[in-house]
């Protein structure tokens, strides 16, 4: 039962993330760097509430990557996933300093997979853990 609440408290995390890019989304007060951190910080608390819901020890990492195979290895991949790690050097590259020139964040894009991955997670959650074999 606490990795179903560990889960739960990641999916509530992740909400809170996913409720402030909507507030960002068309706002010229927030730097792309801004928004692009929290797009990583959502991405990554929904993909360890899915691998905590499965019972993984996820490693502790920022790599969306990393998090995105370790679901695949459980059986679980997806390319709500998948479309999500694309975020991941908002966590580091970007977090301190700026996106490179040219390079900005498609706000409503970033919403959207990031309310598609959440919906999967969701969907999980609602469901009772069967075992997996890694492959």
């Amino acid at each position: 039962m606490a990795g179903r609440d560990n889960a739960q408290a990641l999916l509530t995390a992740a909400v809170r993330d996913l409720r402030a890019l909507r507030a960002m989304g068309d706002s010229e007060e927030f730097a792309d760097e801004v928004f692009g951190f929290h797009a990583q910080q959502a991405a990554e608390k929904l993909l360890k509430a899915w691998l905590d819901h499965l019972g993984d020890e996820y490693p502790l990492t920022h790599s969306l990557a990393v998090l995105s195979e370790r679901l695949r290895v459980l059986g679980r991949g997806t390319a709500e996933a998948d479309e999500v790690v694309d975020y991941a050097p908002y966590a580091s590259d970007y977090r301190y300093g700026e996106t490179p020139d040219g390079e900005h964040v498609d706000r409503g894009l970033a919403v959207s997979r990031l309310e598609r991955l959440l919906a999967c997670v969701e969907q999980a959650l609602a469901q009772p853990v069967r075992a997996t074999a890694p492959d």
